[in-house]
């Protein structure tokens, strides 16, 4: 019974007072709009609205169209031997074999000039172009540039051609919307649309291979290389040619050659058959917090020279081992692949204005830059540049070519940079130029390679590349 009064006691005393605070509320003033303070967290409106973020004249559909129609399909036909014998695998022989490959161009004139990429039309037998009418004309290949991976192509149709104008890919910015237009596992005539993630991206900068790509989140997939990246007016920023994926598909990130290069390498190509490139003559490194500790410098950003070519206009200029480069052509110059992609889009005897620090102290130089006396062989994966008489005497050599540097990854631990190349198939090699065309005709004939040359020791040796 005890258990019982104790909680009647509570129930009972707690009624009291709510009637004791309700009779005390009831005698208050109400508070007027001035006394009362909310203090709560302020509502946000989550109703959806299609135009967040967005200029409300922001439309994709008048730079599709414009683009679309200038978009090709370039179809790359290959004939490959596939060796029968032991006397086929070491002479280049067997049975033809007819191997197709696809891709993407973007028509440029309306005479029918294309420009894709390079290794879509690479050791093409024959090339086969198709508009966005379904007209399929074949295409001569006027010229291409395995270093920027790009290519000229030319088609005669009856009449004008619509075509892409350049814009100036300098100009890109960061954030911007893009379109990309290609022709992604053979379905014709696809858009895509993005925005610019990057500028200057360089895929890999341990590779010895400069690059300088504007990246995009635009869907790009196979058979998209050698198309059109565009901005909202329809004028051409750049080619599409890569993307990194650990599946070979798209995964967010696409990358493509600025227009600026891609133009200057077609107007070369057209009047001179190949691409002049001026150099600099430095060796550089990008800079970071390490970096620059270790070189003993205070900046984070631009490009630390850390070598001067002999003969080069960096060196004529008095540019030095140490100095920074931070801008070029009044454009600032951030890391190695800004100066590479400013670089691509000039010639020898173009003069440039570099602004440098060089020991805390800003200076501004005049640089004329130089032709490059080197040669890539693709098939090799080696860069060959003329050497000096001083060089050829110290090797006890009468001729040869110097090996620059390695592009492939298999012949990078070799370390053959500095070796002295005397002959190819027996034959002496006097320049870049006798080897560049000793080496298109063997590859014509689909012939192994012998390479014969000369070591820093004096030591000589031959390869024999298949």
């Amino acid at each position: 019974m005890k258990r019982f009064i104790v909680p009647i006691l509570i129930s009972a005393l707690t009624t009291l007072s709510c009637l004791f605070i309700f009779k005390y509320l009831q005698n208050q003033p109400p508070l007027s709009a001035s006394e009362l303070h909310l203090t709560a967290n302020p509502i946000v409106n989550t109703s959806f609205s299609s135009n967040v973020g967005l200029s409300p004249n922001l439309d994709f559909t008048e730079a599709a169209e414009k683009s679309i129609h200038a978009v090709v399909h370039v179809k790359n036909t290959t004939i490959s031997r596939q060796p029968t014998s032991m006397m086929d695998l070491f002479l280049g022989g067997g049975n033809p074999r007819a191997m197709i490959g696809t891709g993407s161009g973007v028509i440029i004139s309306p005479d029918g000039y294309i420009i894709s990429n390079n290794h879509v039309i690479e050791h093409a037998s024959d090339l086969q172009v198709t508009l966005n009418n379904n007209r399929t004309y074949p295409a001569e290949l006027i010229g291409s540039d395995p270093k920027t991976d790009i290519a000229l192509l030319k088609i005669n149709a009856e009449e004008a051609l619509p075509y892409i104008p350049f814009a100036d890919s300098d100009q890109v910015k960061i954030g911007q919307w893009v379109l990309a237009v290609g022709n992604p596992f053979n379905l014709t005539s696809t858009v895509t649309a993005g925005i610019v993630s990057a500028k200057a991206r360089d895929l890999n900068e341990f590779d010895n291979q400069p690059q300088s790509f504007i990246q995009t989140d635009a869907a790009v997939n196979r058979g998209n290389s050698g198309g059109a990246l565009v901005n909202t007016n329809g004028e051409l920023i750049g080619i599409n040619t890569a993307i990194t994926s650990e599946t070979g598909s798209y995964v967010g990130y696409s990358f493509a050659v600025p227009s600026n290069t891609a133009r200057k390498v077609i107007e070369d190509l057209m009047e001179y058959g190949d691409v002049q490139q001026g150099i600099l003559g430095i060796q550089g490194s990008n800079l970071d917090t390490q970096r620059a500790a270790y070189y003993g410098v205070s900046q984070t950003q631009g490009v630390y020279v850390a070598g001067i070519e002999p003969g080069s206009g960096a060196q004529e200029a008095g540019l030095q081992t140490g100095d920074i480069i931070q801008e070029f052509d009044g454009k600032k110059v951030l890391k190695f692949s800004d100066l590479t992609g400013l670089l691509t889009a000039k010639r020898p005897n173009d003069r440039v204005k570099l602004k440098i620090v060089r020991d805390d102290t800003p200076l501004s130089l005049s640089v004329l830059l130089k032709k490059r006396d080197s040669f890539v062989i693709e098939a090799l994966g080696l860069e060959l540049k003329n050497t000096s008489p001083e060089i050829l005497q110290q090797r006890d050599a009468a001729f040869g070519v110097m090996v620059h540097r390695s592009l492939k990854k298999e012949f990078m631990r070799y370390d053959l940079t500095g070796i002295l190349i005397t002959h190819i198939n027996d034959q002496p090699v006097k320049n870049i130029e006798q080897a560049q065309s000793m080496i298109t005709e063997l590859e014509t004939r689909e012939l192994p390679i012998k390479v014969t040359f000369v070591t820093e020791n004096r030591e000589k040796s031959s390869i024999i590349f298949r």
